[in-house]
């Protein structure tokens, strides 16, 4: 039984998820099941996936639910549940992991913590460009090599070339908060069971941090590693947001936090209104 379980989310992105599972097959530390929480993509990306079960040394699984819409959150409550390891790491199908990724995470959990990260984000003409030897040989995490293909020079780059002492310094002074976001952070299992997972009323925007601020109001500390456990993120379109998603989670979360809510009744476990007439 892994000791880590990775949950990758995806819908309808196999070319950028090929590019993802390359980075996961460079990992140096390799006891983990990948579980991909699948929202409803089509017959290309399971294709994709058996190819991978078939012929990667990586242990994958496909949890996949019909298309109805965002409904990010309810697959990622059925992918906890499939999940068997004590530890899960969350993150996306559009973000390839640097090589040390596991292993960064795994480095710094600690028990009643769990652990705000990022990601890089390319733009598009890098995103497509990336190669499977550029993922193997690390090429694509190399801010060099990213300027020399138009990336600009920004603060950002740090996240790149932060190793050791300055490492630790830009986590601990980071002025960006340490929240939960979907396409990197990591918790115990226990602890994300003891909340009910993510709330499945909420859509796009916001609903990754949600869960985390139950998991502080229940007493988990957020840990700041955005500088450490490194993804690149590859550019997309998000078509699928609207107003109304967003001041629906809006709302939600300002009563998650004004009431210090620790359970979601619309989690992983559906409670049941008794005081309804049937």
């Amino acid at each position: 039984m892994p000791s880590v379980s990775i949950i990758i989310s995806t819908y309808n992105q196999p070319e950028w998820l090929q590019k993802v599972l390359w980075g996961y097959e460079q990992q140096t530390q390799t006891d983990f099941e990948i579980i991909i929480a699948d929202d409803g993509s089509t017959e290309e990306t399971k294709k994709l996936i058996e190819s991978f079960q078939e012929k990667s040394l990586l242990q994958i699984h496909h949890v996949w639910q019909e298309d109805h819409g965002f409904q990010k959150t309810k697959i990622l409550n059925k992918a906890i549940v499939f999940s068997k390891g004590e530890y899960l790491i969350l993150t996306d199908g559009d973000c390839i992991p640097r090589k040390d990724f596991v292993e960064k995470h795994l480095k710094h959990r600690k028990e009643g913590c769990f652990l705000s990260a990022g990601y890089f984000k390319l733009p598009m003409n890098i995103s497509k460009a990336i190669t499977q030897e550029d993922i193997i040989n690390q090429h694509c995490f190399d801010v060099q090599w990213l300027m020399k293909r138009g990336l600009k020079k920004t603060f950002k780059n740090n996240k790149l070339t932060s190793h050791g002492v300055k490492e630790k310094l830009l986590n601990r002074f980071t002025p960006t908060s340490a929240t939960w976001d979907g396409n990197n952070a990591s918790g115990w299992r226990k602890d994300i069971m003891a909340v009910n997972g993510f709330n499945e009323c909420m859509q796009y925007g916001g609903e990754d941090r949600e869960l985390g601020e139950r998991l502080v109001n229940y007493g988990i500390k957020p840990l700041q590693i955005r500088y450490s456990a490194i993804t690149i993120h590859l550019d997309h379109a998000r078509g699928y947001v609207t107003e109304e998603m967003i001041t629906k989670n809006k709302a939600i979360r300002k009563n998650t936090k004004k009431n210090k809510l620790v359970w979601t009744k619309n989690g992983i476990v559906k409670e049941v209104d008794t005081t309804k007439k049937l």
